[in-house]
């Protein structure tokens, strides 16, 4: 289907195959009415959104490129998503436009909403598949150059058939993720937006409450503040850790829901600025601290760095809060970036049909074969770093700079400035050639390790 000026009728089919979560309120038909969303369930949907797994790479990122480098990378990468976010709403706004996948199709046609929908799936599957991989690590455990860090239920229980990794995922796959999944309306999971957010901020506060009594008692080392570039191999690492940043704040997709959902759209953009800075404010933090306490040895998921023993008073105690906490708080995110992925595959596969909603066969079909695959791919891949680079270095970085770029730069509706376009350059410029350089570095790598072996 093309996506061009459209009848009503037509309209209405395009925001329904591409509207990557809810579909517009008055779009609706068979669901209870929806009087909108106030400011702070908006900020907690969006906040959810961003604060996945990618914090638990973040440190490891901080440990390439130097504490001052890493953080200011941070604050730069949130002031970008600041930026591009603001084009879409702009533009979304100007056109009356209520989902990304149908502005890209009105920048450029039926192939731009199919590039859009492809990197939504290929993003939220390589996020989800990093989510469990962190469940393995932490209930299970994860070996990292030829050192095992025991996971809660080893540690408890000691190694066992039934606490393995493929079992237990596949345990929480079945127990967990499945009725979370099965919902039809992303905001039955509205409480559990609240929750995930405060079981991030249990982790960031216990992380930095450690490292502070360690540096008062003088026991943390000094942590290394820039870089150490010793050849052009560590020139070519440090590009590396740029995928990692750029999935971190990827909410792009779930923008144009929460703002269908909120009854004055003008909060739309203090909405997107308040989420950026909390969630800034707790990657710093636990950037910050996390690398204050591990160090060089911080590993690329820091919780599976919580194995050990911490120096301080009940360090098994606060090791498992902090695991738990996180794991927990990954579990209930884990169906709000499922519910994108479905929609916008969906959107692929049978973009003519109903709404995936109002068909159960459907709807059951594409869940159960999302669900093996993230399963089996989180069972053979092998760490978080490796998923992170792949989906930040393709599929994120267009959802996040390139493809809003592209829509201001084509202007579909005269509103863009100067500014905006030079912003759209130069956003297209750096995500380019910084995510070029990190894949040939990844690519690198991979060769070296199998010279070595």
């Amino acid at each position: 289907m093309g996506v061009g000026k459209a009848s009503p009728d037509q309209s209405k089919e395009i925001r329904d195959e591409t509207t990557p979560l809810l579909p517009v309120k008055a779009e609706e038909e068979g669901f209870h009415e929806f009087n909108g969303a106030s400011f702070s369930g908006a900020v907690f949907n969006l906040s959810t959104t961003i604060v996945g797994a990618g914090i638990m790479a973040l440190p490891a990122s901080i440990k390439i490129l130097g504490l001052i480098p890493g953080l200011l990378m941070i604050v730069f990468v949130a002031l970008l998503t600041e930026a591009s976010i603001d084009m879409l709403v702009r533009c979304s706004h100007q056109g009356k436009i209520t989902s990304y996948g149908w502005l890209m199709g009105e920048a450029y046609g039926q192939w731009g909403r199919i590039a859009l929908q492809a990197s939504v799936v290929i993003n939220n599957i390589g996020v989800m598949i990093v989510y469990m991989i962190i469940i393995g690590d932490v209930l299970s455990g994860t070996t990292s150059d030829g050192i095992h860090h025991r996971g809660l239920l080893e540690g408890w229980f000691g190694a066992h058939l039934w606490n393995s990794r493929a079992v237990v995922l596949l345990v929480t796959t079945l127990l967990v993720f499945a009725p979370l999944v099965s919902f039809k309306r992303l905001d039955s999971l509205s409480y559990t937006s609240a929750l995930s957010v405060a079981l991030a901020v249990i982790f960031v506060v216990i992380t930095a409450g450690i490292a502070i009594i360690k540096l008062i008692d003088g026991t943390v080392a000094m942590p290394k503040l820039f870089p150490e570039l010793d050849d052009l191999s560590s020139i070519w690492k440090l590009f590396t850790a740029v995928p990692v940043l750029v999935t971190a704040y990827i909410c792009h997709y779930n923008v144009h829901s929460i703002d269908n959902e909120l009854e004055d759209r003008t909060k739309t953009q203090p909405i997107v600025r308040t989420s950026l800075a909390l969630c800034s404010s707790i990657y710093i933090a636990t950037s910050f601290f996390a690398y204050l306490l591990f160090g060089d040895g911080t590993l690329d998921d820091v919780l599976a760095n919580f194995d050990s023993d911490l120096g301080i008073p009940f360090s098994s105690v606060f090791n498992d809060v902090v695991r738990v906490s996180y794991a927990a708080h990954v579990m209930l995110v884990f169906p709000i970036v499922f519910f994108a992925l479905r929609l916008n595959l969906d959107g692929l596969l049978y973009p003519t049909s109903r709404h995936i909603s109002h068909d159960n066969k459907r709807f059951a079909i594409i869940t159960i074969s999302l669900l093996v695959v993230i399963y089996t791919a989180a069972i053979f891949i092998p760490s978080i770093w490796d998923a992170f680079q792949f989906t930040g270095a393709t599929a994120a970085v267009l959802i996040g700079f390139i493809f809003p770029a592209m829509v201001i730069l084509r202007d579909p509706y005269g509103i863009a400035t100067k500014r905006d376009k030079i912003l759209a350059v130069t956003m297209i410029v750096l995500a380019v050639l910084s995510n070029s350089v990190a894949l040939y570095s990844d690519a690198m790598n991979i060769f070296r390790k199998k010279e070595v072996a």
